[in-house]
């Protein structure tokens, strides 16, 4: 260990005494993540869950173009989350890091910057988005059959896209601050408030596909609400002065280069998505399924796969706070712990995703509403395919979430551009051309499996590099 350095700006000592006072510096790792990723976890569950629910209804009182124009949509909620993630992860993965070696003036300002940042993006990308809808709509893939009802549903949940970014930056710092519930508790809140007024919007009004999007809004304003007062109440770890709020060039540079793993990984999802969508409106006219019948399964299918991706993404941000402040504060055996915890986790939840998959695809999309025969054969056969290396999709955001936490950004981008855009992009403009629909099909285990090896083989080295600091 190299804990009697000194640093420029405090040393190691000061970080050391600051390990010590920090329950992440010291408590059981075990303890730590449960502590940190449980109310991570259920909080991203209901919010994966208010998605299922918006196909559930959506699929019950509209049908099927009803789930196929919200699957249109949701590129763009992918791109206002991967702004969130950048400014949010970006800050908090900064402010621990800088909390762990002792740096609270720095991390003060990381903090006060990060949440003026979330509040300007969320803005911009409100206002494009309201202002060139049609076009971005058609880009996404939207035939003349869904267009208006994507349309409808999309200017309102636009509206909410500030306090969307709000809220996911917010959290991020919330939790970094060592208040896992309070984050969780505020995404939860605007989760069930989503839920229950689904219904009531939808089908009490009769709002149609509106009043999903009304209940959608309404829900990230009750959670930024409620992640906003924590704020207002005061930080635990440090004081936010006005000065803190004052943007800095080298701090938001700083937060953008670590929050940019997390960006490119929402960026990547909304271009493969994009292209999805695309492909499957080309190929499935030319199949016997056609167009929209794809576009909803696959639709239906992808918040499945939010769902368990989400329980992934909140093992991995319940340990982002252990890693970062460890990793500064030069712990490194609690780092390699955290890391070796973090798979473990990841890989019982994809074991378990992947057994439910494969055994009850039907029983899984027939909860999203009734289809025809033909709609059941296609979403019956892409989950069983598709989805079918999803028991080993967990080596993928574990290392990617470590490389970003311990300020390592470059190695944490390339893990996550690998499964989307350098893999599973290209195989889905190749392979349709030569098998039709099928090869969408068999692009995504495809690149899963390659995306898997990549990750396992870097995760490896970085255990022997870890190792050697150990051992100095």
């Amino acid at each position: 260990m190299t804990e009697g350095r000194t640093s420029k700006a405090g040393g190691a000592p000061q970080a050391t005494e600051m390990a010590k006072a920090n329950p992440l510096g010291y408590e059981k790792i075990g303890k730590l993540i449960f502590r940190f990723s449980m109310p991570a976890i259920l909080s991203n569950l209901v919010n994966a869950i208010h998605n299922i629910v918006d196909q559930i209804y959506i699929g019950h009182g509209i049908g099927t173009a009803g789930i196929a124009a919200t699957n249109i949509a949701f590129p763009l909620v992918t791109i206002t989350t991967s702004i969130a993630l950048l400014v949010g992860v970006g800050a908090s993965t900064a402010f621990n890091l800088n909390l762990g070696a002792g740096h609270t003036k720095k991390a003060e300002k990381l903090a006060g910057n990060g949440i003026v940042l979330c509040a300007v993006c969320g803005f911009i990308v409100s206002v494009l988005s309201c202002m060139f809808m049609t076009p971005i709509l058609k880009a996404f893939g939207a035939n003349a059959e869904i267009i208006d009802l994507a349309r409808e549903y999309t200017f309102i949940i636009a509206l909410g896209f500030p306090f969307q970014v709000l809220t996911v930056g917010l959290c991020q710092l919330i939790r970094s601050d060592g208040s896992p519930n309070w984050a969780s508790g505020s995404m939860m809140a605007g989760a069930i408030f989503n839920i229950i007024f689904d219904y009531v919007f939808m089908f009490g009004f009769g709002w149609g596909i509106k009043g999903i999007g009304w209940a959608t809004t309404l829900g990230q304003v009750l959670a930024s609400s409620l992640a906003s007062l924590y704020l207002i109440r005061g930080l635990k770890s440090i004081k936010l002065t006005k000065d803190a709020f004052k943007l800095s060039p080298p701090i938001i540079k700083e937060i953008c280069s670590l929050g940019i793993a997390g960006f490119v990984n929402q960026i990547s999802q909304s271009i493969v998505q994009i292209t999805l969508n695309n492909t499957l409106r080309h190929y499935g006219e030319l199949s016997r399924y056609g167009s929209t019948i794809p576009l909803a399964a696959v639709g239906a299918i992808g918040k499945i796969g939010v769902f368990y991706i989400m329980c992934n993404v909140g093992v991995g941000q319940g340990c982002q706070p252990i890693y970062g402040f460890n990793y500064g504060a030069k712990n490194y055996a609690r780092v390699k712990e955290t890391l070796k915890m973090a798979i473990s986790c990841m890989m019982v939840i994809s074991l378990l995703f992947f057994t439910a998959l494969q055994l009850f695809p039907r029983q899984i999309i027939s909860v999203f509403g009734q289809g025809s025969e033909a709609y059941y054969d296609f979403a019956v056969r892409y989950i069983r395919i598709a989805m079918f290396m999803t028991i080993v999709n967990g080596f993928q955001p574990a290392g990617s979430g470590y490389f970003t936490s311990t300020g390592r950004v470059m190695k944490g981008m390339f893990i996550t551009m690998t499964r989307q855009l350098i893999f599973l992009l290209p195989l889905l403009l190749i392979l349709p051309y030569f098998f039709g629909i099928d090869g969408v099909v068999f692009a995504a285990p495809t690149a899963d499996s390659i995306s898997a090896v990549i990750s396992i083989w870097m995760i490896r080295s970085e255990m022997k590099r870890l190792d050697g600091l150990i051992a100095t």
